[in-house]
């Protein structure tokens, strides 16, 4: 099944009379990694978000963006006035022992480090774990959708592209047995002209040729390259996530095909050569989209 690395998904949930926020959003990685950015009052539940995640979104750079809106009659705030009356003291203190002019001001005061904190005691309960995990579900629904619609847009242009592959493969396949016929007619042609009385024996012009033969030889290429594409085309139809597969198929294909170039030792087989080369990096890019 093909689906794509990148997506975005949100999810919501209510919570005593709050809201609970998810978004999650994904682009290409090589591995599956899952970020998780939650308030500090929900720290508790970051290993529940991540495992629920992980299990659904296989591979990419996945990050989980948590935020929660307490209800109305709820304060999201505490304010911790032992220190605040701390601070007015030390303030109060420092204008006398350095003779300062100005007034301790309730600005000033809130400006300070601590003096409101996020009320961890209103939140945290199982029932708001619950929540969490709903709001996490949902966005991983949406992700998941969009995920899968961008999937679709990819498996068509792979099928083209590989569609594409297979028809350049079929022409170096047929051209291949043709490479010695054309070989052994030029090297006649020319030992003919460089010897006019024709002193080189068939013997050892069917030596050359056998050499020339062997040596530009891409039969074991192409059954290869014939495997390797029947694999990719399969995992186009596998229930699960195929982008590390067709990563690896691509690098064997491109292996055969650089082979097949270097030994052909022909112009058309080298033209349609530099033509699979530029399919495969094209497939090869759409594949790093994929899960």
């Amino acid at each position: 099944m093909i689906t794509s690395m990148t997506g975005y998904g949100k999810g919501e949930s209510s919570h005593g009379g709050g809201r609970l926020t998810v978004e999650i959003r994904s682009v290409n990685h090589r591995y599956g990694e899952v970020y998780v950015k939650l308030p500090r009052n929900l720290m508790v539940f970051e290993k529940d978000v991540r495992k629920i995640v992980s299990e659904r979104l296989k591979r990419g750079k996945i990050e989980v963006f948590v935020q929660i809106e307490p209800g109305k009659e709820e304060s999201p705030l505490a304010i911790n006035m032992n220190l605040a009356k701390a601070y007015v003291e030390a303030f109060s203190n420092m204008k006398k022992t350095l003779g300062l002019a100005g007034d301790v001001t309730l600005p000033l005061i809130a400006a300070q480090k601590d003096v409101f904190t996020a009320d961890d005691s209103l939140i945290v309960d199982e029932s708001l774990g619950e929540a969490l995990l709903a709001a996490v579900r949902h966005a991983l629904e949406n992700i998941e959708d969009m995920r899968k619609k961008e999937g679709e847009v990819l498996l068509a242009d792979l099928r083209k592209r590989a569609d594409s592959v297979s028809a350049l493969a079929a022409m170096v396949a047929k051209r291949a047995p043709l490479v010695v016929r054309d070989y052994r007619e030029r090297l006649k042609e020319r030992l003919t002209q460089l010897t006019a009385d024709s002193t080189i024996s068939e013997e050892r012009l069917i030596q050359e040729v056998a050499i020339m033969a062997d040596r530009c030889d891409i039969t074991e290429e192409l059954v290869r390259l014939d495997s390797h594409l029947k694999q990719f085309d399969a995992a186009f139809s596998l229930g699960e996530p195929v982008g590390r597969k067709m990563d690896f198929l691509l690098q064997e294909v491109s292996r055969e095909v650089n082979t097949m170039g270097s030994k052909a030792n022909d112009s058309e087989i080298t033209r349609h050569v530099v033509e699979l080369k530029t399919e495969i990096e094209k497939i090869r890019e759409q594949v790093q989209n994929i899960e």
